[in-house]
């Protein structure tokens, strides 16, 4: 496989997952084939994450590669989880950001912990019976106020202990490390021997 489309018109996550992946497999965006999204009916990241890789496959007609991230806040019972993107019904990363500040509003720092979860899904064709799922957690907890400058999404709100900073204090190369992306990206590379 020299080449697959990514389920996402995400440019932040395009360049992510293609730095993580590296040379060998160019990875191209759906915005290339349609403007159109999947449907995302599922009620897991798996579902979502699988659901989105066959819509991409049939779309183009190339292998397919689809991610299905968020954030997954304890106290919250994992919300805003498969909803994190359009947690503040799609008004954008500040919505979202300030939407989850309100709901742990009074809530301790003890109890704000959380993990970003990272699901991909690479189907061969959009039929494939046995779809590759690699799944990445990574561990924080939520802030108070925002903090940094990088990143996109709550990055920066996600405190990063192993770092003693927010996810979006990170250089992009630390992110690449450590993130839930490229944890699930390091198993999907050892099952497709890159």
């Amino acid at each position: 496989m020299k080449e697959l489309v990514l389920a996402s018109h995400n440019q932040g996550k395009l360049k992510e997952l293609q730095a993580l992946l590296g040379q060998q497999i160019n990875i191209r965006s759906i915005g290339e084939f349609t403007s159109i999204e999947a449907e995302e009916t599922g009620l897991s990241f798996i579902e979502n994450a699988i659901l989105k890789a066959r819509y991409a496959a049939k779309i183009s007609g190339l292998p397919a590669l689809a991610d299905d991230s968020g954030l997954a806040v304890d106290y919250l019972g994992g919300a805003p989880g498969i909803y994190s993107a359009r947690y503040a019904d799609g008004q954008g990363d500040a919505a979202n950001n300030a939407k989850l500040l309100k709901a742990l509003e009074g809530v301790a720092s003890s109890q704000r912990t959380a993990q970003f979860v990272c699901v991909l899904a690479l189907v061969q064709h959009a039929d494939d019976p046995l779809p590759i799922i690699c799944e990445g957690l990574w561990q924080g907890q939520i802030l108070q106020a925002a903090k940094g400058e990088h990143g996109f999404g709550y990055d920066p709100l996600f405190w990063v202990p192993e770092t003693q900073c927010s996810s979006a204090e990170l250089t992009p190369e630390q992110k690449n490390q450590l993130s839930h992306r490229a944890r699930a990206m390091q198993l999907l590379k050892k099952r497709l021997a890159l």
